[in-house]
């Protein structure tokens, strides 16, 4: 049984996917309280009662675009301390901002085709329950890619922006070391350099916020 029961509402398009989902939570000692398939119905069922996360893809019916992402931000909108984790194959970044605008509430954002094990997705469930941010990494190097073009992004190097995305893992420097095979002076002067080029506070979370906050800004 997990640390603690949630009450989860599911919102895909592919029966098969939810169903498997689904079944998965429920294994997991969680409370699937509603499973649905498009962005309307997600927003009907959680705000008649509020679950502690929704799980939520991006593109849904009606028109297969960005319904369940438009969705996602009404509902941290309204209900802010709902988490919510975007699960998709697609990396949007329209209604980043919405999402990213309260802090009372955890996100997630991973692709389906890179979560390799029922285990890493439980844990990230349960960190955006808690509170916290999961961001696939791949996610955030497509994202920063977007941006990179102009604006403070187009001053990193390639080895700061290796750094950024790892950064968005919640990684601590040693194991970004480890990663990238370099010392972790090397990372401790790209992070510094990282956060100088983005004028980023000393006071924000050194990983995952930093890059959040960032493209809070820039979304």
């Amino acid at each position: 049984m997990p640390a603690r029961r949630l009450s989860i509402v599911l919102a895909e398009d592919s029966m098969l996917l939810r169903e498997g989902l689904a079944s998965i939570l429920d294994r997991a000692g969680h409370e699937v309280r509603d499973a649905v398939g498009d962005g309307d119905a997600l927003l009907a069922v959680v705000r008649k009662s509020p679950p502690d996360v929704v799980i939520t893809d991006v593109r849904m019916p009606p028109g297969h675009s960005d319904e369940g992402l438009r969705a996602a931000a009404a509902i941290r909108a309204e209900l802010p301390s709902i988490g919510i984790l975007v699960l998709s194959q697609y990396v949007a970044d329209a209604y980043l901002s919405s999402l990213l605008e309260t802090t009372t509430g955890g996100i997630g954002y991973l692709l389906k085709d890179r979560v390799g094990h029922v285990t890493e997705f439980l844990a990230s469930l349960d960190r955006v329950a808690e509170g916290g941010t999961v961001v696939d990494p791949e996610v955030v190097r497509q994202l920063l890619a977007r941006r990179r073009d102009d604006g403070p992004l187009a001053a990193l190097t390639p080895r700061e922006l290796e750094v950024l995305a790892l950064m968005a893992e919640g990684r601590v420097n040693a194991s970004i070391a480890a990663e990238l095979v370099v010392s972790e002076a090397a990372v401790r002067k790209h992070v510094g350099n990282i956060f100088a080029k983005l004028q980023l506070e000393d006071g924000l979370d050194r990983r995952v916020s930093a890059v959040l906050t960032y493209l809070r800004r820039q979304a």
